[in-house]
Order: structure tokens, then C-alpha cells, then sequence
């Protein structure tokens, strides 16, 4: 197991873990599922602030290119570096 946060009290490391042991796969699952979409509200919050007039197109592409490489969005999607704002 991984060292616990620097930043948690062991007591309440305790309770996390504990807690985590009890939830069913599902629950876990669910539980990445919302913490991902969390990451792409973010993440789209962001790219909209430094890309104002998106399309909507254009804003899934640019999510896409976080976790994509450059040469998956080129084949995939025809998405070339040289013609993004």
C-alpha cells in the first residue's frame, strides 16, 4: 500500500480505507466514474476560457488531445497541430 497523505490524519486515514474496503466494485466504479467527470468539467471550464468561441466539436477534440497523442487525433479525427488556435 502506498504511503498515506501527508496531509490526512492517520484516524481519518483509518476511516477512508475502511470505508473504501466496504464499497462493492460497483460503488468504486461509480466512484471513479464521477471523479473522472469532475476532471472534464474542469478541464473543458479551462479550454473554453482560453479558447472563446468553440464549437462544440472543437472543445470535445481539444479533451480528447489531453489523453490522446498527437498522432491518434491526426488519424482519427483529422486534427493537425498546425491548424489549432
Amino acid at each position: 500500500m502506498a504511503a498515506p497523505p501527508a496531509d490526512t490524519h492517520p484516524a481519518i486515514e483509518s476511516l477512508l480505507i475502511a470505508g473504501y474496503r466496504k464499497m462493492s466494485a460497483a460503488e468504486k466504479f461509480r466512484q471513479v466514474e464521477s471523479l473522472n467527470e469532475t476532471v472534464l468539467q474542469f478541464a473543458a471550464t479551462r479550454i473554453r476560457r482560453e479558447h472563446a468561441g468553440l464549437t462544440d466539436r472543437e472543445l470535445r477534440l481539444r479533451l480528447a488531445e489531453l489523453w490522446l497523442p498527437s498522432e491518434t487525433m491526426r488519424r482519427a479525427f483529422g486534427w493537425k497541430p498546425e491548424t489549432r488556435r
